[in-house]
């Protein structure tokens, strides 16, 4: 049995998870973002499953258009850890088998903006988190998540979150957000 699950977006949701369903009994095959896969002996605890993923602050998918929109926010935090080069409606039209138009006319009426916009999110995010680690110049940065140029990233950086990199850096007062809080 497979099960999607909302807001499950980094390894430590799916460490926290596999915990909380081995401690119930509850015996999973894998864990993936967003998707745990049960042995069949779990089928008769969907109530259980439910009310851990609750507690844990997940949700349990049951509509179809929500299965595409945690399978395409996974595939993107995917594609953002792999460093992608690929064309975004490319990638995501290929790894969900849909058209890139209809996936992105869903994700905007659920989500309330684009699929490029969650993106640059995403990125912002990333970009927050390199400049926190300190092991990288803004160029490399920039070069890491596919800009053309440095200042194209920190147009980007000051337009999301309304200030230079620069000024973040100095700041070291660390606002990221956690990916599953995005949208």
């Amino acid at each position: 049995m497979r099960i999607k699950v909302k807001n499950m977006v980094c390894e430590r949701c799916k460490g926290v998870l596999k915990n909380e369903f081995r401690d119930m009994g509850i015996e999973v095959v894998q864990i993936d973002l967003g998707e745990v896969e049960f042995k069949d002996s779990a089928m008769g605890q969907i109530e259980r499953i439910r009310e851990i993923l609750t507690k844990n602050g997940f949700e349990l998918i049951e509509d179809v258009n929500q299965t595409y929109i945690v399978d395409i926010k996974k595939h993107l935090i995917n594609a953002l850890e792999n460093r992608s080069d690929q064309n975004l409606s490319e990638y995501l039209a290929g790894k969900l088998n849909r058209d890139y138009s209809a996936l992105s006319k869903m994700f905007s009426a659920k989500e309330g903006l684009t699929i490029e916009k969650y993106f640059i999110l995403l990125k912002m995010e990333k970009v927050k988190e390199e400049i926190q680690m300190g092991t990288k110049t803004f160029s490399e940065i920039a070069c890491d998540l596919n800009y053309k140029s440095s200042s194209h990233l920190a147009k980007q950086f000051k337009s999301v979150t309304g200030m230079s990199m620069s000024a973040y850096k100095k700041v070291q007062e660390w606002n990221r957000r956690p990916l599953d809080q995005i949208v």
